[in-house]
């Protein structure tokens, strides 16, 4: 019962976002005015359909994600007939194209911001509270508890994190005096300090508290915009350095996304929820970069008509998203590769 869970909250999931993605393309060719042709959620036959003003509406058998249909968007079969989509001014193509990652990143803002208004705001604690104390570290051994207060140590006041983390930078394998408050009663403990072997500073093992603070609608709206800004500018930055380096970006393809997802499903409602927000902010990235095929790359070719005021042939459009298509099934490939990889079952193929 539990696997068939993770399955529908996967499927669902992924569906959705691709669904959502779509309907952003929906609405804005509607208010082009470009016929649609058909608008479905999910693939293969058709389970529910309706016509309705000369578009079928339909649930397909696989709920799995969606598609819209517009008249003329096949180059090879647009006539520059009204209602077409190769037809719009070139600045109607681009809002239709952006339309859909657009769409992502609202929803992805949503989402974020009522993740922020159910279960509030995670902070780190500016004052001297542990939070996690690590087993078989030196605070662990003395008898420290999560909650403990450290007030002093060697006899210097600590008030703040910072004046702990002071404090213990240079007592390394020192025997150290420190006063801790434990709810209503203090007590001092001897602990002979570790040495952090990798900064060569003082360590006992302890993490700061962490407070959950309430956010409000406003608050936890503009987290939920600035969450979504720092998702993209963290991916940016880290594909742009990977790229400069020469060096393989670490990516998860589909068997990586569904892993992660099923792992998410597992932790609860809070942790699958932002799943859902950061892989919606993925989509709508990679489907703004300039790769042609995927709506980024479109936007740059409509541009282009702008600048050179003219349509672009059709024999370009269908060799340019050739070339797309070729670019994505390779960074599927690479992806899915690397899944296998991190699974383990790359040994399989290695001996």
């Amino acid at each position: 019962m539990t696997t068939l869970l993770q399955i529908l909250d996967i499927t669902s999931g992924i569906g959705f976002l691709v669904f959502i993605h779509e309907l952003g393309h929906f609405f804005a060719a509607k208010m082009c005015k470009v016929k649609i042709l058909t608008f479905a959620f999910g693939f293969g036959p058709d389970f529910i359909k309706y016509t309705y003003k000369g578009t079928k509406y339909c649930l397909k058998a696989i709920p799995f994600g969606g598609f819209v249909s517009m008249a003329g968007e096949n180059p090879q079969e647009a006539c520059g007939l009204e209602g077409e989509y190769l037809s719009l001014k070139w600045y109607k193509k681009i809002w239709i194209a952006f339309a859909g990652p657009f769409s992502n990143y609202i929803l992805a803002v949503f989402v974020f911001a009522f993740v922020f208004n159910i279960w509030g705001v995670s902070m780190i604690s500016t004052d001297s509270s542990l939070g996690a104390v690590i087993e078989n570290y030196p605070a662990a051994l003395a008898g420290l508890k999560p909650g403990d207060k450290i007030k002093s140590i060697d006899g210097i006041e600590v008030n703040t994190w910072s004046d702990l983390s002071a404090n213990l930078k240079d007592k390394a394998n020192k025997q150290t005096f420190f006063v801790i408050n434990r709810g209503s009663y203090s007590f001092e403990l001897s602990i002979l300090v570790a040495k952090n072997l990798v900064t060569e500073t003082g360590a006992i093992g302890i993490s700061p508290a962490i407070i959950k603070t309430e956010a409000g609608f406003f608050k936890s709206l503009y987290l939920g915009i600035k969450t979504s800004i720092v998702q993209t500018v963290m991916t940016v930055v880290y594909l742009a350095d990977k790229i400069i380096s020469f060096e393989k970006p670490d990516i998860a393809g589909p068997i990586g996304v569904i892993q992660i997802m099923a792992n998410a499903a597992k932790d609860g409602m809070q942790n699958y929820l932002k799943l859902i927000a950061i892989i919606s902010v993925a989509l709508g990235l990679f489907n703004l970069l300039p790769i042609p095929m995927v709506d980024g790359g479109m936007i740059v070719l409509f541009f282009i008509e702008g600048l050179i005021r003219k349509q672009i042939k059709a024999k370009f459009v269908q060799i340019y998203n050739t070339m797309g298509l070729i670019f994505i099934i390779a960074i599927f490939l690479f992806a899915t590769y690397s899944d296998l990889i991190r699974l383990g079952i790359g040994k399989l193929f290695n001996g």
